[in-house]
């Protein structure tokens, strides 16, 4: 059993924090279909930020059974204090650290990945943090700055030593963003060094996968990202293989319809019209990759306007695929 703090997750497949994707009505439909652990998108340490309607959304808690954990980010350790102690006040029952997003937004910022690079700027953070607040610390980092440089261990030796109560890492550095292939020896080295559970995350997007990289590493569990966008029934067909058990049937038309339309209603709900519409464009063209006709449905949908027009749209190509063979 996977623990994190005195939290003991159900199973060792959790959802990795993404931004712009990991929303709230994401996380719930993940966590229905057998996620263990989803935290918030990453939010800023900067206090102004975090009055912004963009920001609050992203801290709300998400009925779905899991412990409500949220992904802070910033390079002051007394800011990140602050909002770890804010958060935690308004029902945090995690703090994820995030030291592994590779976005120049915010590596030029000197935080998410970029701080691997100062080891000793990663202690003061993490003891900072860990000192203001009564909930378990999350950290999430990469293998190291750059392939030459891949000084995972060191910062996963810091983050117990600091009390961290459980590590994801990526199987990439900094520099290598997303490109090639992730790799697995380090997270192994990670989990040899440390005592506190490991999470290896990166290029996961199936059962096979998921339990070579848990052979190979050794590591607690395993992070879903990429994989999981349009595809929350991800989760359970992990979990099930994982278990043993047959791989569960893939999802009908129906149950893709049925999914496509509580996720893009959800997010109406949480974004607003105008917002909400453009949002769901993205997760409508996961949803129907590899669908017939999609190109044209995908064409349709990201010409709705309004809610109701694009749940219409949604409606009309599950209804009558072989419609949608042309632009009308």
């Amino acid at each position: 059993m996977l623990q994190i703090g005195k939290y003991s997750l159900r199973n060792n497949v959790l959802l990795a924090p993404m931004a712009g994707i990991t929303d709230g009505p994401f996380r719930r439909l993940c966590a229905e279909q057998g996620a263990a652990y989803a935290a918030s998108e990453m939010i800023s340490s900067d206090a102004l930020l975090f009055a912004t309607k963009k920001t609050k959304h992203r801290i709300e808690r998400v009925e779905n059974g899991l412990p409500h954990a949220v992904q802070i980010a910033g390079s002051d350790p007394d800011a990140m204090a602050d909002v770890a102690e804010l958060n935690v006040r308004f029902g945090a029952e995690v703090i994820d650290i995030n030291m592994g997003c590779p976005a120049k937004k915010v590596c030029n910022r000197a935080a998410g990945s970029a701080l691997l690079e100062h080891p000793d700027l990663v202690q003061r953070i993490l003891a900072a943090v860990i000192a203001r607040v009564s909930v378990p610390v999350t950290l999430k980092i990469r293998t190291g700055p750059s392939p030459a440089c891949r000084n995972g261990v060191d910062i996963a030796r810091i983050a117990e030593q600091q009390g961290v109560a459980c590590l994801a890492v990526h199987g990439r550095t900094r520099a290598d963003r997303f490109k090639g292939q992730a790799e697995y020896d380090t997270i192994a080295a990670i989990k040899s060094a440390v005592q506190m559970p490991v999470i290896a995350n990166g290029d996961i997007s199936n059962a096979q996968e998921a339990a070579q990289v848990l052979a190979h590493t050794g590591a607690d569990g395993i992070m879903i990202g990429r994989a999981a966008q349009g595809n929350p029934w991800i989760f359970k067909s992990i979990t099930e293989q994982l278990s043993g058990r047959p791989a569960p049937v893939a999802p009908s038309l129906t149950d893709i319809h049925a999914t496509v339309t509580t996720h893009v209603s959800g997010l109406h709900a949480l974004y607003g019209d105008f917002t909400g519409v453009r949002v769901a464009r993205k997760h409508i063209a996961w949803y129907c990759k590899g669908l017939r006709n999609a190109t044209t449905f995908r064409q349709r949908a990201y010409e709705a306007e309004s809610p109701d027009e694009q749940l219409a749209v949604i409606d009309a190509f599950f209804s009558h695929p072989d419609a949608f063979c042309a632009v009308a």
